[in-house]
């Protein structure tokens, strides 16, 4: 089964980076990813075992993790998949510390594939026609976070659908 781990936004926050996915596919096309898709990966596992998925869940359920605040101020693109973004402009330290240490757990358990750069993001649309970003609205969102999801990814005709099947204490 195909895994990711991930921060999931809360309602209201996910309700507003849909309305910021409506605005950017009126203006960029391609494919916008549906509100309950909207998610931060923390960590992409690829294709799992069963008997693994179930020992990463039961270690998911048992992670603790300190809480943060992740401001998302800026819109990016990535060139070749044409992914359309919202993230950060500066850095993100404390995100890029729990993505490390998360790894670091993963890794003691036979996982490997960490990315050699980590962006933080929100993709809203795939496939973008363009990527005029000069076009769309300044953003300014703050999200409040406490709690991982692992989560299993379906691929069909109107690509991916998530089902959660762990979240960490929170």
């Amino acid at each position: 089964m195909r895994l990711f781990i991930a921060l999931v936004p809360p309602p209201e926050l996910r309700r507003r980076l849909g309305e910021l996915a409506d605005f950017a596919h009126a203006r960029c096309g391609g494919r916008r990813m549906p509100d309950e898709s909207l998610h931060l990966t923390l960590a992409f596992l690829g294709e799992v075992e069963e008997a693994q998925a179930l020992e990463l869940a039961e270690w998911v359920q048992g992670l603790a993790m300190a809480p943060g605040e992740w401001r998302l101020d800026g819109w990016g693109y990535f060139m070749r998949p044409g992914i359309v973004w919202v993230g950060s402009q500066a850095s993100a330290p404390a995100l890029a510390e729990l993505q490390h240490e998360l790894w670091q757990g993963l890794e003691a358990r036979g996982l490997t594939g960490r990315p050699g750069r980590f962006v933080p993001h929100v993709t809203l649309l795939r496939r973008a026609n363009t990527r005029r970003l000069q076009d769309l609205p300044p953003i300014d969102l703050a999200w409040s976070y406490n709690q991982l999801e692992l989560i299993q990814s379906f691929t069909g005709e109107r690509g991916a659908r998530y089902r959660t099947l762990a979240v960490s204490p929170g």
